[in-house]
């Protein structure tokens, strides 16, 4: 009896743990991505997999390269595992490339400049990226006017392809 008791509490326990760890994600994901200094925020009514379709549209309709991506969703379905969706898409094209090495090489670090699509609780999809410019800042003084035209000019077409993609 009293085994059975005890064996009982650890199945309560688990379950528990369970709902909490539950709560937990649910909360968290809740929450999303919000604004902060040198973001952009853009939550739609389009599920992930429409917004990662229009994004990769409207950075071709920009003549831009998506030129890296990846997905901790994708990798973990793959495993069995079921996460929100999320994609981060690098974007930039050779001519930005070449500009900005010729303005600062250490600044190469940062390219391809990147979006993020983030899979909402409500069945919609956030795209999000920090600006060009708020990306490229720590190398003004060594890039010069430059790189802050060429972070300018980043600042246009990406605030484009965001509004291409999201509708707005």
């Amino acid at each position: 009896m009293k085994q059975e008791r005890a064996v009982g509490n650890i199945v309560g326990l688990a379950i528990l743990a369970l709902v909490i760890c539950i709560a937990a994600t649910i909360k968290a994901h809740s929450s999303g991505v919000t604004e902060r200094p040198g973001w952009v925020v853009t939550e739609t009514d389009y599920s992930f997999d429409q917004l990662n379709s229009r994004l990769e549209k409207a950075i071709a309709d920009a003549g831009m390269g998506l030129v890296t991506q990846a997905s901790a969703s994708r990798g973990a379905e793959s495993r069995g595992i079921a996460i929100p969706g999320n994609r981060v898409v690098g974007v930039y094209r050779n001519d930005f490339a070449v500009r900005m090495l010729e303005a600062s090489l250490a600044a190469g670090i940062e390219a391809p400049v990147r979006f993020y699509v983030t899979e909402d609780g409500d069945g919609g999809a956030t795209l999000s990226y920090k600006t060009p410019t708020m990306v490229f800042s720590p190398y003004f003084d060594e890039g010069g006017s430059a790189l802050k035209q060429l972070a300018t000019e980043l600042d246009g077409i990406f605030m484009d392809i965001a509004g291409n993609a999201t509708g707005e």
